[in-house]
């Protein structure tokens, strides 16, 4: 009976074992979740950025020739006084001075007269020449009289016209009838030789004068390509080129001074303002364009991953232009392929992903 039971025993004990599930080890594999986007092409450039302020590209002065007393131009249907950021055109009248003064220094008048006498004193005298009633001598003294006289007169009408302060150009008023302390002056209020009535511009273009440092300073030259920006318009870009460079450095800045001429048809940009200016070295339309956070520095190489299937394959890749958003591939990735743009931080050739958005 011991026998028998010790059998019984055996088998129970192996029917038990046959009877109790077998616990299995699950391998469970992390995969990094990641963007991926498709490499495309793009237009890139190589930009240098600074700022400046912006002026007119000339500024004519008119100033007083003969004292008197000052009158500004009336303009418009309204007969407006003049003003400060009015358009004038090429020869309009912009002040005339007036009074007693002016009218003694042209003496247009007496001089007038003066030429009228002497004229037919001549014109008698020639008569009385070829009657053969005077001497050549008499003649030739009234000539030399009549030439002076003419000369009186044309003295006389410069003068007269230089009390009319007319505008060479087309441009804005910058300036008009201020004395020295800045306050402006009213009309009949005397003005003595020198004094500057009115300064006048053109604003279309202007010009911005930025200061280039280092080595984009072997970069510039005249003639190329430039963009203006105002932070007032943030979205409004003004197209320039430059148009002078500095023939020396600032000894304080050690910068080189660039004259960006600036397009201003609507007279938006004004002297004054502070600006920045992106001057357009170089530019490359329809190229393999990446974005720069797609890119990866491993073991000191410019890197991207690659997405193939649930892995992604480190592809050193090499550089051209670019901006701080995307950059140009010369090699390393074509258009079409998928690159990882978020999430890489912890990639690294052959791992597995999880693609989350695209």
């Amino acid at each position: 009976m011991k026998w028998h039971a010790r059998v019984l025993l055996v088998l129970l004990g192996i029917g038990l074992l046959a009877c109790t599930p077998q616990t299995r080890e699950e391998k469970i594999e992390f995969r990094v979740p990641v963007r991926v986007q498709e490499v495309g092409t793009g237009d890139v450039e190589d930009s240098i950025v600074a700022t400046g302020s912006v002026r007119a590209s000339e500024v004519v002065a008119l100033t007083v020739e003969s004292p008197g007393l000052l009158e500004v131009a009336r303009v418009g249907d309204e007969a407006r006084r003049l003003a400060e950021g009015d358009l004038v055109a090429e020869g309009q009248i912009v002040a005339t001075i007036r009074g007693e003064e002016v009218r003694l220094a042209a003496r247009t008048e007496a001089t007038e007269r003066r030429f009228l006498t002497a004229k037919r004193d001549y014109e008698s005298k020639q008569k009385l020449f070829e009657a053969g009633l005077i001497a050549e001598q008499e003649v030739i003294a009234a000539e030399a009289a009549l030439a002076d006289a003419r000369l009186e007169v044309e003295r006389s009408r410069y003068t007269e016209k230089q009390t009319q302060l007319v505008s060479p150009i087309a441009g804005v008023v910058l300036e008009l009838a201020r004395d020295a302390g800045g306050q402006p002056l009213a009309d009949g209020q005397r003005v003595t030789t020198g004094f500057t009535v009115a300064r006048i511009a053109p604003l279309d273009p202007v010009v911005a004068d930025v200061d280039i440092l280092g080595p984009d300073i072997s970069r510039v030259r005249v003639g190329l390509p430039a963009r203006v920006q105002h932070q007032g318009w943030p979205e409004h870009v003004f197209p320039g080129r430059v148009r002078r460079l500095a023939p020396t450095l600032d000894v304080r800045t050690r910068a080189l001074r660039v004259e960006v001429e600036v397009s201003n048809p609507d007279l938006v940009l004004r002297p004054g303002m502070f600006v920045e200016a992106t001057v357009i070295v170089e530019t490359r339309k329809g190229v393999p364009v990446v974005p720069r956070e797609a890119v990866a520095e491993r073991a000191g190489r410019k890197v991207v991953f690659v997405l193939r299937g649930q892995r992604v394959a480190e592809r050193e890749v090499r550089l051209g232009l670019g901006n701080d958003e995307v950059v140009e591939v010369l090699s390393g990735v074509e258009p079409g392929e998928k690159i990882v743009v978020k999430g890489l931080e912890t990639l690294a050739d052959e791992s597995r992903v999880r693609v989350t958005g695209s």
